[in-house]
């Protein structure tokens, strides 16, 4: 029961780092894994799906994405439960969710979870796992939004992007207006085996985890104990 979540990174930002991608792949017992892009939350972006393939098509895989916008494929379940990986696109998390419970994706995704499929995502894909995640999907400014409740807590991602993750995590932490969780910097990653945290990794020296619960005056941060990954992982 593996999901790794990522504040950010990976192919889609990081062009000339594989880090966090390949440490994906090489979770996988497969000598060539499939994985399976759900770019649900960007609308099904076509350049962004095209990212994925121009990237994983260059690696020992089998890359495959799953519409729902554009449905190429007519048992959702039989496909996604054929993957090894399911690797979830950043963008709009409370639209996401809500395509992903019309269709069953949800009931489908917690099947693969149970079924060892690796879950993996960034941004919006990182935070869905978790009790509750930080977005900006609403207009007028940050909210919390509900996930799937795989992961305990909630998710702030690109912690070390622009100030308003940062800023508005850490008082609704303290404010209580959220739950006890975990932030995360563009480039870094936790990786969870069950519920447990196996290992924080992260793609660039300056990157990091970290654990924000109330204080006494403000938020506490602390910061996990990171394994910054190579080539030779």
């Amino acid at each position: 029961m593996n999901i790794i979540a990522m504040g950010g990174g990976g192919f889609s930002a990081e062009d000339n780092n594989p880090l966090l991608d390949r440490y994906i792949l090489n979770q996988s017992e497969q000598l060539r894994p499939k994985i399976c892009f759900l770019a649900t939350a960007s609308g099904d972006d076509e350049a962004y799906i095209q990212k994925f393939y121009d990237f994983f098509n260059q690696e020992d895989c089998e890359p495959a994405h799953l519409s729902l916008l554009k449905p190429e494929v007519t048992d959702y379940e039989a496909f996604l439960l054929s993957q090894d990986i399911i690797y979830v696109g950043g963008g709009n998390t409370r639209n996401m969710l809500a395509l992903w419970k019309e269709w069953g994706l949800d009931k489908i995704l917690e099947k693969a979870w149970n079924e060892d499929i690796i879950l993996a995502g960034l941004s919006a894909g990182a935070m869905c796992w978790f009790n509750e995640g930080l977005s900006d999907s609403t207009p007028g400014g940050m909210s919390t939004v509900k996930g799937l409740d795989f992961l305990p807590g909630s998710l702030c991602p690109h912690y070390n992007g622009e100030p308003k993750w940062k800023e508005n995590y850490l008082d609704f932490i303290q404010e209580k207006q959220i739950l006890t969780g975990f932030a995360l910097d563009d480039g870094a990653a936790i990786h969870f085996v069950g519920r447990d945290i196996h290992v924080a990794i992260t793609s660039r020296p300056e990157s990091a985890a970290y654990r924000i619960t109330p204080g006494d005056q403000e938020a506490t941060v602390d910061t996990l104990e990171m394994t910054e990954l190579s080539l030779n992982q």
